[in-house]
């Protein structure tokens, strides 16, 4: 039986990543980045390199605390309440996952980095509008030792500023998963401008060298590796999802604290608040959900598809349903760039695609429940 209620160490992480990103990442702290034309804050990815988040999934052989994944959720769900931007899921989460996948030096070496916060990295996985790595069209051309990687990729995230990328290809007899420098010649990243003012970028590979070192797991056999690294990523954001609903939740409910519409709050008004009250039940719902994906990734990595993929349904369905209430119950300023409602309706979006949007997850839930 999977415990949906926080362990004593897990309430306490909650408490010190909510006084941390309080202080450090309000809403306010993401506008000033988005206005100065920034995606992150490289200082404050450092800081959250010395707490320890860079390295939540990183054995402590290598530096890393090992939390596990049901924490890895638990600090992307508090940073998604402030809308916290870093490489977290990127790098902490994906990349870490699919490197302890690999039992060599090398990968010990990169996984040092990223628990130190001396290394970021990027999921060149997307190459259409819909995820759907099994259909990668991406070419890696055997030659001599090495190969040449030729082919296009978009909607990588963190991949503008990203050190590494992890790069799926087509090999002679299936996929195989490459961890190459970002800046190796024939790669031309183009940062794309997303709605939610975070690091995006396509990425072009034109006849781009790797060499057996550089493949991660084995040559036709990326998916072994791959394919626990995406699941921990989906159920990160679907944690991050949930705490952007509940950082919109928590920012109407204020508001209909405040407002007067003839001399009376409008949250009295019972109307607002059944569908408050719907809004909440629903954000519940969906963060046992959402912690249930991280203990399965804990306890049984081997059996958790169709729990990753329903709390990802459920929290693009919550984040949907919160920012819209949200911005409706603003009101006309709702739809403004004067108030942050509208931030965490951008993020919901995009976060809504990345990974495989509600369509794909419910698909993959009807398939393993045998319909």
């Amino acid at each position: 039986m999977v415990k949906l209620v926080l362990t004593e160490d897990e309430t306490m992480l909650v408490d010190a990543a909510r006084g941390f990103l309080d202080k450090s990442a309000p809403v306010k702290a993401f506008r000033d980045l988005r206005d100065a034309g920034k995606t992150y804050d490289a200082k404050m990815w450092k800081e959250m390199a010395a707490m320890g988040w860079a390295g939540v999934l990183v054995p402590e052989s290598a530096g890393g605390v090992d939390m596990g994944h049901a924490a890895a959720g638990i600090l992307a769900q508090e940073m998604g309440k402030t809308l916290a931007v870093s490489p977290f899921l990127s790098t902490a989460v994906i990349a870490a996952t699919a490197l302890r996948n690999v039992s060599d030096a090398r990968a010990e070496a990169a996984l040092a980095k990223i628990a130190s916060g001396d290394a970021t990295y990027a999921l060149a996985v997307d190459e259409t509008s819909k995820f759907d790595p099994n259909a990668t069209a991406m070419v890696a051309t055997s030659e001599g030792n090495g190969f040449r990687l030729t082919g296009k990729k978009t909607f990588v995230v963190d991949g503008a500023l990203a050190d590494r990328l992890l790069v799926l290809a087509k090999t002679d007899n299936g996929l195989t998963l490459f961890d190459i420098p970002a800046d190796r010649a024939g790669i031309t990243r183009n940062a794309q401008n997303m709605i939610d003012a975070r690091d995006s970028a396509r990425i072009d590979f034109d006849n781009v060298e790797a060499t057996g070192d550089d493949v991660l797991g084995q040559v036709d056999d990326a998916m072994t590796v791959l394919k626990p690294a995406i699941e921990a990523g989906q159920a990160a954001l679907a944690a991050e999802m949930a705490g952007v609903a509940a950082g919109a939740f928590g920012m109407t409910v204020g508001y209909l604290k405040e407002r007067k519409q003839f001399g009376t709050l409008i949250g009295t008004f019972q109307a607002l608040q059944h569908r408050a009250a719907h809004l909440w039940c629903e954000i519940e719902v969906t963060a046992s959900a959402v912690l249930h994906a991280g203990r399965k990734l804990d306890e049984d990595p081997d059996n958790v598809t169709m729990a990753v993929s329903l709390a990802k349904a459920r929290a693009t369905s919550t984040a949907k349903l919160a920012v819209i209430e949200g911005v409706q119950m603003h009101g006309g300023i709702g739809m403004t760039d004067a108030f942050d409602i509208g931030f965490y309706m951008k993020r919901a979006r995009v976060g809504a695609e990345w990974l495989g949007d509600y369509g794909y997850h419910a698909a993959q839930v009807a398939k393993h429940r045998g319909f």
